[in-house]
């Protein structure tokens, strides 16, 4: 497997994996229940990966409309095939997260806001809620007094600031906030001890890009378990004001 791109081997990496970042099913549920999503709602999944939160949202709003975008080709062929159980109601297509239409009650974005930005992406978002719709989004987040490895975790990405910072970027886009709770421990888990097996799985005979792809992966293991306790995303689930 040595003559691979870099892209063809972060996609083999993520092939067999359940999710591409952290979360838990019960999240969302929780986000759900704050917006006040309604059972008859139209949800979008705003960076759906393989689809694994899709899954979640059409078993929690099964008479619910469920659309659901990545850019990605493979896990979108992943996520409709996921999905597929659910029939029409479910949709999946590749697109731009920043080209959506609605009107949608809830649109989910669970660890995907950050390549729009938090202010810009949710005022991008605004017209593409219906009224009384919300946004649920998950955002890298620096709890209290955050150890020095808790800051090497998150050194590639520098916008991150605690949960007060990211608080303020969402009222700066004109939204308030109906709650908030972080995500530590078991939704890291859910992402990273899979990703772990993976690597074992795909390392012998790893060469090329696919062995660099799975040393930088290991490394980001090896920094989350520097510090399981501290690395965070806080989930948000804002409405405009």
């Amino acid at each position: 497997m040595s003559d691979l791109t870099p892209e063809e081997a972060f996609l083999t990496l993520y092939s067999d994996l359940n999710r591409e970042g952290p979360g838990a099913p019960a999240d969302l549920g929780w986000a759900l229940s704050v917006a006040a999503t309604p059972v008859q709602a139209r949800i979008m999944d705003a960076g759906c990966g393989s689809g694994a939160d899709t899954v979640t949202l059409a078993k929690n709003r099964p008479q619910a409309q469920i659309d659901a975008v990545d850019k990605i080709a493979q896990f979108v062929a992943t996520a409709q095939q996921r999905t597929a159980p659910f029939g029409p109601r479910v949709r999946v297509w590749q697109g731009d997260m920043a080209q959506l239409t609605g009107p949608y009650d809830l649109i989910w974005c669970a660890g995907a806001l950050y390549f729009l930005g938090v202010t810009e992406g949710l005022k991008t978002w605004r017209s593409a809620l219906a009224a009384g719709g919300a946004v649920a989004f998950s955002e890298p987040c620096l709890l209290p007094r955050p150890s020095a490895a808790a800051r090497a975790f998150w050194a590639e990405y520098p916008a991150i600031s605690d949960v007060a910072g990211i608080r303020a970027r969402v009222h700066a886009a004109g939204y308030r906030v109906l709650g908030e709770q972080m995500q530590v421990g078991d939704a890291w888990e859910a992402y990273y001890i899979p990703m772990a097996k993976r690597i074992e799985k795909l390392r012998p005979g790893a060469t090329g890009a696919l062995a660099e792809a799975l040393d930088e992966a290991e490394r980001e293991i090896a920094r989350w378990r520097a510090a399981p306790s501290e690395i965070a995303y806080a989930l948000m689930v804002v409405a405009p004001e």
